[in-house]
Formats: structure tokens, C-alpha cells, sequence
């Protein structure tokens, strides 16, 4: 053994050294508080602990007419002055009307003047000033808090638009407007709202369900465990238990479609389609349909079908894929803590993810306040010119812009690290691509060395080494570091030319320009067969890697073309191999949600008490399927790599060596037996 691929090595060290000082720096200049506290027109955080603004967690606008969207009010960009409040308005009220009673009514100016500029308490100043230099809004319009931030109370009553029960409101300027004067304001209030309310349902559903969520997924742990121990054993009985347990849970999934679909027969409003009750948020709607369970059905029945006609026509080879299975229980039998490798890795990418979200977060929030002139008028030539909000006053701006402000816009800067911002972000993304890369590049290489150790072992288990698995993690680490960050930067370089993609084709979207999506379309679809070849390239470029400790693009080259030679068993074993782990896959990720189902629609009569009340019952259930299925890939890789491994050290075993006394094979008699070499002088175990 050597070390391989040396300079990409000490790149790679220099990159994660680099991506630690862009950390320090992003963490220096950031502040969270920027995404978490919304900001009012003197830069100051609703909400903050310690400030002035503790107790005002809400954030107000004093005229919501000037704002022409919620998108508007979100990035802060509205044309109107901003203050911190500790609850938003609940009532109709004009400066106009306040101003003319607080004499005798004291009680309407205490409080129509807590939504004024902080010190403010002149209401003897003339309505015509306090309007100029929006001391105070000219009207207060009863809202509700959403995103921190008080939006109109809408609401529709027979059809029309109202706001606390009203359809007119008194504008503080002497008119009385009618509430769909706010429709520009509120484009899209209603439908942000539904959001909202979807949102805190499921929010309140995996508050009341996450303990019971994470019993589902350890079940499914213990479950694939189980099917792992067990397949060293019983590696065929097994699958095909599984591959019929798939067909039944398929097969009982159709006859409770067709069962949903007859009973609901005859039942009012279930003949009606999904085009005619459109979009809705409470999905339980559609299960009311049926024609819903009748595509649920269908669906069911075209998978039910191919799941046959492959099991028929594959079958013979599904016999040798199984055997080969049975080969690899074996070999994870001898080294049993590979099983626990997907956790190592699991941790490993874990940590990138936490780490560039941080710094993601610290970076999007690096920057100081800018202030930008806020005018009403559309003429007037300072218009979103930045501003100093302490030397506002003193300038022309205010006197040939009558109303205007200088009032907060973002965050940002003008220094050489601010103007490069987005370039950080762009690092941040391709470093993280790059070490997830490295960390799934690092787990297929140790466990491949692991197996690998344990085939071309001449006496099993005699010599395999007494720490396979560490052993083999050492060498990756200590030789092959340069070349599986070689291998890991090139996936990295296409994933982000993908994501670049992505983000041009959303950019794009409303575009009519036919010949641009079509070019997009096809770089995408072209970019994705090369991620996926080049995944598959790499795989069995880290297993040559393992064996032989050669170089990255040595190993590729060796490794694309033995499996060339032998494409035919590739296409028959391996793949036969993949299509049943995925079988085992979607029975664990089927059998513990069908379990959720039962148990989440409080259809087990032991546990109905036990079982939490829920807004929508399939919040928790998807979870608990996605997440089986995730468990259950992860112990599964295990398995694909230990098969991968195996069928590659046998394809080079038969390259050679020719089974005699001088070259004898390292294969055991029963892989030979199960890929068909009739002459054999296996070494004696």
C-alpha cells in the first residue's frame, strides 16, 4: 500500500481548512437574530431579549395600502414606516376621530397611541403634520399576527371580502373606502393564511405524535436488524416470504380500495370528481370521493401486475441472486459490525448538513442595516437611493418628497466581504457536496475492503483479520484519503452544475421562450444520467481501490472494463440483487406503515386510548413510512455493497486464476456452483 492521489489530498485538506475559516468568518460577521426577529424602520428586532423592543414581538405597518404584496411585507420592503408592537390592532380606528375625543375619551388615545412612533404623545399636533411625518398611521385596521407580522383579520362572509365582520373602514383621511381596497395589499393574504393554518396543524401533530413516530421507526430498525441476522440462514425462504408479503400487502391494498369504492356507492357527493371540488387543504376531503379510491385501485393493480410478470420471468435468475445473497450472509456472519457502518456515516453527514446550514444561516445574515429612501411619490428621483436615517431630516429629500422616509430595507454592505456574499454561498454549497460525497465515498470503501478481506481470505475465517472492518477504515483513511476526495469532487462538480440548473429552470419557469426550456430539460436530463453513471463508476472504482490500493482513475478504468467483460452477469445478478433488497425495502417500509395506519386511525383496539387525536392522521404515518424505508436502506446498503464487492472479486478471481493447483480460486464451492465453473481446485479451508 501507498499513498494515492496526493495532491487532490492535500487540495482537499486545504478546501476543508478554507471551509473552516469561512465558517469563522461567516459566524463572526453573522447574526441569526436577523432571520428569528423581524426588523422594524430603525433596524431594531421585534422581540429581542435585553432591548428596549423585548416585550414587541409583532411587527406593524402603519399604512398596509402602500403595500403591494404579502411578498412585499415579508422582505420588508414596504413604502411605509415599521414599529415593534406587543399585539396587533383589534379594532377599527382613524388618528382623525382619536385626536378629536381624547378629552373625554383618554381610554381611545392610550391606546391608538401605542402604535405610534415610540415617545409620541402630542395629540395636539395637527392631523395634516402627524399624517406628514407619520408620527402615527391614519387608520388601524383590526389584524392578526402571521409570520410575526399583523396582516389584515380577512375573512369572507357569503362570498364577500371583510375584515372583522365589515365591509367599510374609514381611511383617517376623510373617506370611507370599501375592504376590497386592501385586495392589492392582501393579494394572496387568503391563500397564505390556509398555509398557515396547514402548517400549525401539522406542527401540532408532530408535537403530540413524535414519540410514537420514533417508536415506528425503531420497529423498523429492529425489523431490518432482524431480516439482516435471520438472511444468513434463511436467505431464500426469507425473500420469497418478502417478495409475496410485497404482493399481499399490494393485494390487501386493493381490496380496501375497492371496498372504500363500493361502500361509498350511493352515498351523496361521493360521485363527484377531484376537477370539481378543485384544490383542498383538508386532504381527507378527496378520501370521500370515489374516484379517488378508484385510481388508488388502479394504481395498485398496474404495480401488482409488473411485480408478476418480472417475479415470472425473472425467476430463475431471482434462484442465483438468492444464492449469492446467501454467499454475502456469510460473509456479513464473519463480520457482523459492518452492519452498524451505515450509523458512521449517517453521523458523518449529519455533521456536514449541520454545519452548512449554519453557515448558510450566518451567512444570509452577514451584513449591516441599509436604509433606502421610501417615497410615496413614483416621480421623485431619491426613491430607493440609500440613506443615513440619522441625517435624513437635515437633507432636500424630505422637502422635494414630501412624505418620505428613510427607513430600513435589508441587510448588506458594501466591503469586499459583503459584495462577495454570494459567491460564499455558492462555496458553501460545493464544499458541502463535496464532503457528503466524501463521507458515502468513505463508507462504500471500508465496507468493500471489509468483504473484500473476507474473500480473498484462503482459509475462512482463519484469515480474515481480526478487525476487518477497522482495518479496513485505517487503510481508507491512511492511503486513500486523495482518492475518494478525487472521486467525490467530480460528483460534487455535476451535483452543483445540477442544482445551478435547477435554480435557472425556477428562475425561468414563466418564461415563453420554447427553445430555453426545452435546452433546460435536456441538460437537466443529461446531467442526471451522468450523475448516475458516474455513481455507479465510482462504487465499483472505490471496491478496486480496496483490493489493490491503486489510484482513483486507475481504478475506475480497471474496474468499468472487468465489469464490461462480465456485463452480462452484471445485468443478471447485481440488478437482480437491487431489485430484491428494494422488495425488502418497501415490505419493511409497508408492513410498519400499514402498523402506523392502523394504529394512527385508532383501528387497534388495544391501543385506541393510547393512540394521540390528530388534525391529519397522515402527517405521522408518512413519516413513519419514509423513514422506514430510509432505516431499511441504510442496512440494506450494507448488504448491496457486500454483493457488489463479492461479485467483483469473483469476476476478477476467474480473470486470474484458472481453478488449478498453481492459480486455484478463492471462491468458496458454493459460489462456484452457483455461477456455473465447472473446473475447481479451491485451496482446502
Amino acid at each position: 500500500r501507498h499513498c494515492t492521489d496526493v495532491i487532490c489530498c492535500v487540495i482537499f485538506i486545504v478546501v476543508i481548512l478554507g471551509y473552516i475559516a469561512l465558517g469563522v468568518v461567516a459566524w463572526v460577521h453573522g447574526d441569526p437574530r436577523k432571520v428569528i426577529y423581524p426588523t422594524d424602520s430603525y433596524g431594531q428586532f421585534c422581540g429581542q431579549k435585553d432591548t428596549f423592543n423585548e416585550n414587541k414581538t409583532i411587527l406593524f405597518y402603519f399604512n398596509i395600502l402602500k403595500c403591494a404584496s404579502p411578498v412585499v411585507l415579508i422582505n420588508l420592503q414596504c413604502p411605509t414606516t415599521q414599529l415593534c408592537v406587543s399585539k396587533c390592532p383589534d379594532r377599527f380606528a382613524t388618528y382623525i376621530d382619536v385626536q378629536a375625543s381624547y378629552r373625554y375619551k383618554p381610554d381611545q388615545w392610550n391606546y391608538f397611541k401605542q402604535f405610534c412612533k415610540p415617545g409620541f404623545n402630542n395629540p395636539r399636533k395637527s392631523v395634516a403634520q402627524v399624517l406628514r411625518d407619520e408620527d402615527c398611521p391614519s387608520m388601524i385596521i383590526p389584524s392578526r399576527p402571521f409570520l410575526k407580522r399583523c396582516f389584515p383579520d380577512f375573512s369572507t362572509k357569503n362570498g364577500v371580502l371583510t375584515v372583522a365582520n365589515q365591509t367599510t373602514f374609514k381611511d383617517g383621511r376623510g373617506k370611507t373606502r370599501n375592504v376590497t381596497d386592501l385586495r392589492e395589499a392582501a393579494n394572496g393574504i387568503n391563500n397564505v393564511l390556509d398555509a398557515r393554518s396547514v402548517g400549525m396543524k401539522i406542527f401540532e401533530d408532530y408535537a403530540i405524535s413524535w414519540y410514537w413516530i420514533l417508536i415506528g421507526l425503531f420497529i423498523a430498525m429492529i425489523v431490518s436488524l432482524l431480516f439482516l441476522v435471520l438472511l444468513r440462514f434463511t436467505a431464500g425462504v426469507l425473500f420469497w416470504i418478502f417478495i409475496f408479503g410485497v404482493i399481499g400487502i399490494i393485494g390487501y391494498g386493493i381490496w380496501h380500495c375497492y371496498w372504500e369504492y363500493d361502500h361509498l356507492k350511493g352515498i351523496p357527493g361521493s360521485d363527484l370528481t377531484v376537477y370539481d371540488i378543485g384544490f383542498q387543504t383538508d386532504f381527507r376531503v378527496y378520501l370521500q370521493l370515489r374516484q379517488t379510491w378508484l385510481a388508488f385501485m388502479i394504481i395498485l393493480c398496474i404495480v401488482e401486475i409488473i411485480i408478476i410478470l418480472m417475479l415470472i420471468f425473472l425467476r430463475n435468475r431471482i434462484r442465483i441472486a438468492i444464492a449469492l445473497l446467501k454467499e454475502g450472509s456469510r460473509a456479513i456472519g464473519y463480520i457482523m459490525s459492518t452492519l452498524f457502518y451505515p450509523i458512521v456515516t449517517f453521523i458523518l453527514i449529519a455533521i456536514c448538513i449541520s454545519y452548512w446550514a449554519v453557515t448558510a444561516v450566518f451567512l444570509a445574515t452577514s451584513g449591516e442595516p441599509v436604509y433606502k429612501v421610501m417615497a410615496n411619490q413614483t416621480l421623485c428621483k431619491y426613491a430607493n437611493l440609500t440613506c443615513d436615517p440619522e441625517t435624513f431630516n437635515t437633507t432636500n429629500v424630505t422637502r422635494l418628497c414630501p412624505g418620505a422616509q428613510c427607513t430600513f430595507a435589508f441587510y448588506g454592505g458594501e466591503s469586499l466581504y459583503h459584495k462577495y456574499i454570494f459567491i460564499f454561498q455558492l462555496a458553501n454549497a460545493f464544499v458541502f457536496l463535496w464532503l457528503v460525497n466524501f463521507a458515502i465515498a468513505l463508507g462504500q470503501c471500508t465496507l468493500a475492503g471489509a468483504f473484500a478481506s473476507y474473500y480473498w481470505a484462503s482459509r475462512k475465517p482463519a484469515d480474515i483479520p481480526l478487525w476487518p472492518l477497522f482495518s479496513s477504515f485505517g487503510r481508507a483513511i491512511r492511503y486513500h484519503t486523495g482518492s475518494l476526495a478525487f472521486g467525490a469532487l467530480i460528483l460534487a462538480v455535476v451535483q452543483l452544475i445540477r442544482v445551478i440548473l435547477e435554480y435557472l429552470d425556477h428562475k425561468l419557469k414563466g418564461t415563453q421562450n420554447s427553445f430555453t426550456r426545452f435546452l433546460l430539460c435536456c441538460l437537466k436530463c443529461c446531467f442526471w444520467c451522468l450523475e448516475k453513471f458516474l455513481k455507479f463508476i465510482n462504487r465499483n472504482a472505490y471496491i478496486m481501490i480496496a483490493i489493490y490500493g491503486k489510484n482513483f482513475c486507475t481504478s475506475a478504468r480497471e474496474a468499468f472494463f472487468l465489469l464490461m467483460r462480465n456485463v452480462v452477469r452484471v445485468a443478471v445478478l447485481d440488478k437482480v440483487t437491487d431489485f430484491l433488497l428494494f422488495l425488502g425495502k418497501i415490505l419493511v417500509a409497508g408492513g410498519v406503515g400499514v402498523l402506523a395506519f392502523f394504529f394512527f386511525t385508532q383501528r387497534i383496539p388495544v391501543f385506541a386510548q393510547e393512540a394521540p387525536a390528530l388534525n391529519y392522521y397522515w402527517v405521522p404515518l408518512l413519516t413513519v413510512i419514509i423513514g422506514s424505508y430510509l432505516v431499511a436502506h441504510g442496512f440494506f446498503s450494507v448488504y448491496a455493497m457486500c454483493v457488489d464487492t463479492l461479485f467483483l472479486c469473483f469476476c476478477e478471481d476467474l480473470e486470474r486464476n484458472d481453478g488449478s493447483t498453481a492459480k486455484p480460486y478463492f471462491m468458496s464451492a458454493s459460489l462456484h456452483r452457483i455461477l456455473g465453473k465447472k473446473e475447481l481446485s479451491p485451496k482446502k479451508a
